[in-house]
């Protein structure tokens, strides 16, 4: 119900006098509630361009000349806003254009006049029960804020990956890319050749673990005709089909002794040999390795060589697992869920509690990857506009908040660990300051002095 810059409610109020709009500020104060304020349609959606707001509460006045754009509004809102939740206020005889509002998917109508205690009551109650998970995806600077090339997160974890990747994007040097399967190496590798100065040129993935072993040579080198049974032309390996380009290597720890001489050759030399010729020929490309495996175990294994390692580990990204990308689970979640609606022609507006403690507090050994797959299968079998614990798989609906834990280090003082446990507290709540207080057992105000006290307060 709050955003990362205040503790208040923001409410945008449409109506075409301003009778509501003065009812809420004199049932709440200022401190309480932040009110905008619209007499037309013409401007609401801009509205949502511009900014984001916990509760809409739309009157029937405005829809007098225009019932079917109100509507569109409504619908607009309802579709690409599921945080903020839409209470209409009927006038005596609009009782049709409210019901219709209904199906468009507002959370509640009331009729007019209201009191300032039913209306007081209708604003608590839908604020407690706002879907904890929803971005404004009329909001630009949002949705910018949120994604770097293909990736979604805005964790400290995924920053301090997106500098990395630039930094690879500015250079032509090799790149290894480790981290847990489902951690998004490849959009890694994709995002360092786009934002390079070959992003023009080919971009050749090649999924070494998915290869047989004796098609792997193939596949990275090519062949002439006759080199093999089998072989009745000659083929291009994705070396020279990516000539000017990059070549995304996952699952490198995979390849045998032979074939990591042969990468070895191409890295020192540029050049390399088709199976069945003699002739070398010269290449142009970059080469972005990828593993879920400790290479340094790999090599203490015997079965992964050292000076390859050397070679391809010139500049190391390590892709963060999803436990560890402290504030992004809801921004994914929100993803997939658009993102599945959009497929499969679904309507979610929001999650249950429920369903949010259960993603908060599992583990995830598949990372993003797992997550994606659990929230598309949830909304496939969903039977309604909001997601429930049933919809989970058993591994996962088990789990509870209570698992949910904050490590604290030896050696850190009171202060830091009291800074830790807000900041931990603040991720796990979105950044929802009422939420955060409740669990931590002090007021809001205690909870504002205290980030103010840590540096904790966002920047204007």
């Amino acid at each position: 119900m709050e955003n990362s810059k205040s503790n208040t409610i923001k409410i945008l109020c449409v109506d075409a006098g301003r009778e509501l709009a003065c009812q809420v500020v004199r049932i709440f104060d200022e401190d309480h509630v932040s009110l905008s304020y619209e007499k037309s349609l013409e401007k609401v959606a801009d509205r949502f361009e511009r900014d984001t707001f916990d509760l809409m509460l739309f009157s029937s006045s405005v829809t007098d000349l225009n019932p079917d754009d109100a509507l569109e509004i409504i619908e607009l809102i309802c579709a690409k806003c599921p945080s903020t939740l839409i209470l209409f206020f009927a006038h005596p005889g609009t009782l049709k254009i409210a019901h219709q509002a209904l199906r468009a998917g507002i959370y509640h109508y009331s009729a007019l006049p209201v009191s300032d205690e039913e209306l007081k009551l209708l604003i608590e109650t839908a604020v407690d029960r706002k879907p904890q998970v929803g971005v404004n995806l009329l909001l630009q600077s949002e949705v910018e804020k949120n994604t770097f090339e293909s990736m979604i997160g805005r964790s400290t974890a995924m920053q301090n990956v997106y500098q990395q990747i630039r930094q690879a994007a500015a250079t032509d040097i090799p790149v290894l890319i480790s981290g847990e399967t489902g951690t998004g190496k490849e959009l890694a590798a994709l995002a360092i050749h786009e934002l390079s100065e070959r992003t023009n040129e080919p971009y050749v993935p090649v999924h070494i673990g998915s290869l047989p072993t004796d098609l792997v040579a193939s596949e990275l080198f090519g062949h002439e005709r006759g080199a093999f049974s089998g072989a009745t032309s000659m083929r291009k390996g994705c070396f020279e089909v990516a000539d000017g380009g990059t070549v995304f290597m996952d699952e490198i720890a995979t390849i045998d002794e032979k074939m990591q001489v042969s990468l070895l050759r191409l890295l020192e030399t540029n050049e390399y040999c088709r199976i069945g010729s003699q002739n070398q020929i010269p290449v142009d490309v970059r080469i972005i390795a990828a593993s879920n495996a400790d290479l340094t175990t790999e090599i203490s294994n015997g079965s992964f060589r050292e000076d390859l390692y050397y070679r391809l580990d010139v500049l190391h990204i390590t892709m963060p697992p999803l436990r560890e990308r402290h504030g992004d689970l809801h921004l994914l979640v929100d993803h997939f869920t658009q993102l599945s609606c959009s497929t499969f022609q679904k309507y979610i507006r929001g999650m249950s509690p429920g369903f949010i403690s259960c993603l908060e507090s599992y583990p995830w050994p598949g990372n993003v990857r797992e997550l994606k797959n659990v929230i598309q299968r949830a909304v496939i079998t969903s039977t309604g506009d909001i997601l429930e614990r049933k919809e989970l798989p058993p591994r996962i609906s088990k789990f509870r908040n209570e698992d949910v834990k904050v490590v604290v280090r030896v050696g850190m003082t009171l202060e830091e660990v009291e800074k830790e446990i807000i900041a931990r507290t603040l991720e796990h709540t979105s950044q929802n300051r009422t939420q955060a207080s409740d669990i931590l057992g002090i007021s809001r105000r205690s909870l504002y002095n205290k980030m103010r006290k840590f540096n904790m307060l966002s920047k204007k």
